[in-house]
């Protein structure tokens, strides 16, 4: 197939236009700029798309959400995950790593074993088998961020208290084992307990251990990053504020380089000048877009649940029955991509690389995704000069 008269998101963060080349589901050239004059020749029978000048972007990626279309990644069961990633890859997500809540430590176990059961169901191609019809057009589960259960009961927001831990290399190690790798990502809250600092180097090496639902000062947090700690859990949202005299946890990743950060950009959790004045202060490279949608996104306004606990959806407004605090977002990653760029002012080549390149890097799976570049993935996704979907493209198949 080749997809030609497009705007190609090259690998240097920008666009041009070019042409792409996709053979046997993976990307074989990209052409683009003044190589463009000689163009792809189309062999007998092979597919050509006209762009009608569209942009193409690589499938995104959200690394952190819970679930759409009345499904939750929690609910425990293969349908449910196979709903969420049909959902997902319609609206051009084409690789998920959905995040769980603080749930009872067998109830986890039993969600990240129905995880891993799914992936090798769905996505056989890890074993060098063809992917089944069935699943064709389901974003690939390529991992698990875990929020809980080791956060701090002040900044829990919707999480349930009841089931909050003390950080535990012996849970933690549970959970990488039901999920045969699958989890990427364990939050703690490094100020609630005194072996923190000594979880953070034990775990490193074996999965990214992201600060998440946190009230640590400033001292705290950047120990627990000089410890090893990677990874910042929707900047800004459930920890404490950004002051001039008590920098927090955000003043903490704005000093720690190595430090990923997500960022909700729904309009709602986070206000436009702060989103900007982040981009600013840490810099593009480090930011990761996610939604943290949960199951009312796609649906109508009513009552819903999160982690056990009943939400309240007005809108893209999602809040708890119990206190008004927010409860996740109702926004899928491409409309936070909207907002960024039209109500946010980040440019679009920024908001692109945050919701790709950059997760893919978090996940360790950027030499397969994340970018339109030769022996990647070809999945792919054209949008029109508004930003609206045109098509979107799983393993080199057309899905919408």
């Amino acid at each position: 197939m080749i997809i030609k008269n497009v705007k190609v998101y090259l690998e240097n963060e920008t666009f041009a236009e070019g042409e792409i080349k996709v053979h046997k589901g993976k990307i074989e050239r990209v052409i683009s700029g003044a190589a463009r004059g000689e163009g792809f020749l189309a062999q007998p029978g092979e597919e050509v798309v006209d762009g009608k000048g569209a942009y193409a972007i690589p499938g995104l990626i959200d690394l952190h959400f819970h679930g759409c279309m009345g499904d939750d990644f929690c609910d425990g069961t293969r349908e449910a995950i196979r709903r969420i990633a049909e959902y997902e890859a319609s609206i051009g997500v084409t690789a998920i790593a959905p995040a769980t809540m603080t749930l009872p430590v067998e109830e986890l176990v039993q969600i990240l074993e129905t995880a891993a059961e799914y992936r090798e169901e769905a996505q056989p191609a890890l074993a060098g088998e063809e992917r089944s019809e069935a699943y064709r057009a389901c974003a690939d589960l390529i991992g698990v961020n875990m929020e809980g259960p080791f956060i701090s009961k002040v900044k829990k927001g919707a999480q349930d208290e009841r089931n909050i831990l003390d950080c535990d290399t012996k849970v933690a190690r549970r959970f990488l084992e039901a999920s045969k790798g699958l989890v990427k990502f364990i939050g703690v809250a490094p100020e609630e307990s005194e072996n923190a600092v000594s979880f953070i180097k034990e775990m490193k090496d074996q999965v990214h251990i992201s600060l998440a639902h946190t009230n640590a000062n400033y001292e705290q947090a950047k120990a627990a990053f000089d410890a090893g700690a990677s990874h910042a859990v929707h900047l800004y949202n459930a920890m404490p504020a950004f002051t001039h005299r008590a920098p927090g946890v955000v003043g903490a990743v704005a000093d720690s380089p190595s430090v990923m950060a997500e960022l909700i950009c729904d309009g709602v959790h986070i206000h436009p000048a702060v989103v900007r004045a982040t981009f600013q202060m840490m810099g593009a490279d480090r930011m990761i877009l996610i939604s943290d949608s949960m199951r009312a996104t796609g649906m109508p306004d009513g009552r819903y649940t999160l982690g056990g606990l009943d939400v309240d959806v007005r809108g893209n407004r999602a809040t708890l029955v119990s206190d008004g605090a927010l409860a996740g977002s109702a926004t899928n990653l491409m409309d936070c991509i909207r907002t960024a760029v039209k109500k946010m002012g980040i440019p679009l080549e920024t908001a692109v690389a945050c919701a790709t390149i950059h997760p893919a890097k978090s996940l360790g799976v950027e030499e397969e995704r994340g970018s339109l570049a030769e022996g990647k993935k070809a999945d792919i996704v054209l949008l029109d000069q508004e930003l609206n979907l045109v098509n979107v493209w799983k393993d080199g198949v057309l899905i919408v």
